[in-house]
């Protein structure tokens, strides 16, 4: 067991499977969020579903694969510079596919992911599930998305933020399948296509409900 965490193919998979628990979890995220766009009470709803204790359970089961999933790729990369040019972090049997900016350049996006994840974390988790946790006054979801979002300049970072995300997962989805197996001319292809359009539809919803949540703040809509 302690080589699957060790070992340069181990900590590939890891990364695999910890990078499909991540778009499972901003799946999640993206479904609930986009109820907003529909109606404050559904939203609303949504918010007192997620404090059901199955639910309570399963986020930060989902949340751990997401922290598992930044830690080894730290690690991976501090390991590929030591080695000046070695193995990239996911396996792909297909080195053309390798080529792309998003391939080349996964860790920065990964960077600029976690720097929008800290800034998300600290608009509404703090004050929603954490304040839960510890007892505190929880905020109102609804104002939280018009307080957030109903600044332009908030928008425009929450949107560079999902662009980063949409660029990460539209790579990482085809390369963890690579990783686990799933290679081949006719697979790559496939999960190429399947993962492009995953990643708009996730970015997507997740664009229009903070563009939504900034129209009906202004009072635009």
């Amino acid at each position: 067991m302690a080589k699957l965490f060790t070992s340069s193919i181990g900590k590939k998979l890891i990364m695999s499977v910890t990078g499909l628990f991540m778009i499972l979890f901003v799946t999640l995220h993206m479904v609930l969020n986009f109820t907003s766009v529909f109606s404050a009470e559904t939203f609303q709803a949504v918010c007192d579903f997620m404090a059901l204790p199955i639910v309570t359970i399963m986020v930060p089961i989902l949340a751990a694969g997401f922290v598992f999933h930044i830690l080894y790729a730290i690690i991976l990369e501090v390991g590929n510079l030591k080695a000046r040019g070695g193995v990239k972090r996911y396996e792909v049997s297909n080195k053309a596919a390798t080529d792309s900016w998003s391939a080349k350049n996964m860790i920065w996006l990964g960077i600029i992911v976690l720097c929008g994840l800290c800034i998300h974390l600290s608009h509404f988790w703090s004050k929603m599930q954490l304040a839960d946790l510890t007892g505190g006054e929880v905020a109102d979801p609804n104002a939280l998305l018009s307080q957030t979002f109903g600044n332009i300049w908030m928008l425009i970072i929450y949107l560079v933020w999902f662009f980063a995300l949409w660029m990460h997962l539209s790579h990482g989805f085809w390369s963890a399948f690579q990783t686990i197996g799933w290679s081949g001319q006719k697979w790559l292809k496939r999960t190429k296509v399947i993962g492009i359009i995953y990643a708009t539809l996730l970015m997507g919803g997740f664009a229009v409900t903070a563009i939504v949540a900034y129209m009906k703040a202004n009072g635009i809509m």
